[in-house]
């Protein structure tokens, strides 16, 4: 019989992301049945494996050097849409990591992240559809890999994981998508705003995970969450966080008024908080 660890370990490192969505719907479905082992107590190793397993294109280049989106042309929306796809792309890898990676977690770890891992394949198929119904595809246009470089920051901790990625990098997108879905709306790109509407849906309970288990840690180590946060983001050089905040997607993805008190404090006063 499967386990689901060591099974995700090995679709992480899948290059095809086709075939990668596909083995972890077949997961999600076989664990919902009782058809995967979980042993929680395994040390796994991945030093013969190339992580994340990832197609040779699209080429990795630095922030800047990505290409520019626009909405006036269909090009310019197509590099729009290839970057959502390379996102939730990385989503997917990290949310597998965040299974194999960490041992003596509590089964409710494991199986949120399955949930995630499985959304978020769920959110690249949508956004890679919609993309080549105008003739393009992931894989087509350069892409930066900010977000899977903070998961390779913090392979060593399961805390500074919880904190620095799900509930900062990902969090950052339930700031962003908003202001991006209301631009397709004025075009009247019906499916676009469909599609941005299910992801916003869905990252706000990805970094609730994120929050819930980031939260349960620092309770584990009798640490104050917000102290902990700072301590982890200037430890592992987090990114500042800079408004515009959506703070009624934050609330509802656990994060407290406290929390949400300091994001509203002027920038240059403001300590990296999440």
């Amino acid at each position: 019989m499967l386990e689901l660890r060591e099974t995700a370990l090995a679709i992480l490192a899948n290059t095809d992301p086709q075939l990668k969505v596909g083995q972890l719907n077949n997961l999600f479905d076989e664990y919902q049945l009782d058809r995967i082992t979980l042993n929680i107590s395994r040390e796994l190793s991945c030093d013969n494996l190339s992580l994340p397993g990832r197609p040779l294109k699209p080429e990795l280049v630095p922030p800047l050097q990505a290409p520019k989106r626009r909405m006036d042309t269909v090009e310019g929306r197509a590099i729009l849409w290839h970057s959502l796809a390379h996102i939730e792309f990385n989503a997917m890898n990290l949310a597998l990591d965040a299974i194999w990676r960490f041992p003596d977690m509590p089964q409710e770890y494991y199986e949120d992240w399955l949930k995630v891992a499985k959304e978020e394949a769920y959110h690249f198929s949508l956004v890679n559809q919609h993309m080549q119904s105008f003739g393009f595809s992931y894989g087509d246009f350069p892409a930066h890999n900010s977000l899977w470089e903070m998961v390779e920051r913090t392979i060593d901790s399961v805390i500074a994981r919880m904190a620095l990625v799900p509930r900062t990098m990902e969090a950052r997108g339930l700031d962003a998508v908003p202001g991006i879905r209301d631009r397709f709306k004025q075009i009247k790109d019906a499916k676009a705003v469909e599609i941005l509407e299910i992801i916003l849906h869905d990252e706000v309970g990805h970094v609730l995970i994120g929050n819930r288990w980031f939260n349960f840690l620092c309770s584990g180590d009798k640490i104050s969450p917000i102290t902990a946060y700072r301590e982890l983001a200037n430890k592992y050089h987090a990114p500042t966080l800079r408004g515009p905040f959506n703070l009624e997607a934050r609330k509802q993805a656990g994060f407290t008024a406290e929390e949400l008190s300091l994001l509203e404090s002027p920038s240059e006063k403001r300590p990296q908080v999440a």
